[in-house]
């Protein structure tokens, strides 16, 4: 997941969403992020889920609606599968690209 600063929390995401929600790459991309800006401000996607946002807040975060989607890094992943070697793909809603194979 590239994107300057958004990079490292982008990384950390998609790895939890891969690991701990056990997400196939193009939903671990997909999930809706979130970007720590500064102090307790939190800026969340349209998507994010409410109730999430809610108890953020009720911790006393500022949370904000970003609309802007490119404030919150792209990515592509590549998984192989360890005992068939099939490979499995993702890549960015947020911006342009695609799936290939050959």
């Amino acid at each position: 997941v590239m994107g300057g600063f958004m990079q490292p929390q982008g990384h950390v995401q998609v790895v939890m969403n891969t690991v701990d929600f056990h997400l196939n790459p193009q939903a671990a991309l997909d999930s809706p992020r979130w970007q720590w800006t500064k102090g307790k401000t939190i800026l969340v996607e349209p998507g994010f889920p409410q109730h999430i946002a809610q108890a953020l807040a009720r911790k006393g975060h500022d949370i904000q609606i970003a609309l802007d989607p490119s404030m919150f890094g792209r990515g592509q992943i590549i998984w192989r599968d360890p005992g068939s070697g099939v490979l499995c793909g993702g890549t960015e809603s947020r911006a342009d690209g695609s799936v290939a194979a050959w």
